[in-house]
């Protein structure tokens, strides 16, 4: 893996003030103690999301509207299926994309899943059985996706 490289082509597509200086955080974190994968897992998944997000209508949309609801907000699956959806003309981005699904996918039906989201942020995934190698292979693809940000 190329992950070094990665993580500086992430910092440079990066929001500078929202992602940026985190991900310079997490490059010399993980530089520094190799085996801190399972700690900034959740965060880069976090990332990817938000990377994906900054692609489509519902960039910078409010969780909340004036009334206080909650917005519909996608996430998840639905989330990547409205990227591919608003950019059906950037083929290397959709092939990106439909890569990124193995992120929210589940390999069992769960009926309290509603929308596919990764498995990290609803734990269905244990830390400990997270990887050094499926941690720099997401860094690895989050780079790829890197240079399509919206941000």
């Amino acid at each position: 893996m190329y992950t070094i490289t990665d993580f500086d082509e992430i910092y440079d597509y990066a929001h500078m003030w929202n992602w940026a200086p985190d991900w310079y955080m997490v490059k010399q974190i993980y530089t520094a103690f190799p085996d801190s994968y399972s700690i900034l897992t959740p965060f880069a998944y976090t990332y990817l999301e938000e990377l994906i997000r900054s692609t489509t209508s519902e960039y910078g949309m409010p969780l909340l509207d004036r009334e206080g609801k909650k917005n519909n907000i996608k996430v998840g699956l639905k989330l990547v299926n409205l990227a591919i959806k608003e950019n059906s003309e950037n083929q290397e981005y959709v092939e990106l994309l439909e890569k990124a699904k193995k992120y929210f996918k589940y390999d069992y039906d769960d009926p309290h899943e509603e929308n596919g989201r990764n498995k990290v942020l609803h734990g269905h995934l244990h830390p400990r059985f997270w990887s050094k190698e499926d941690f720099e292979k997401l860094i690895h693809d989050i780079a790829e996706l890197s240079p399509f940000a919206g941000f």
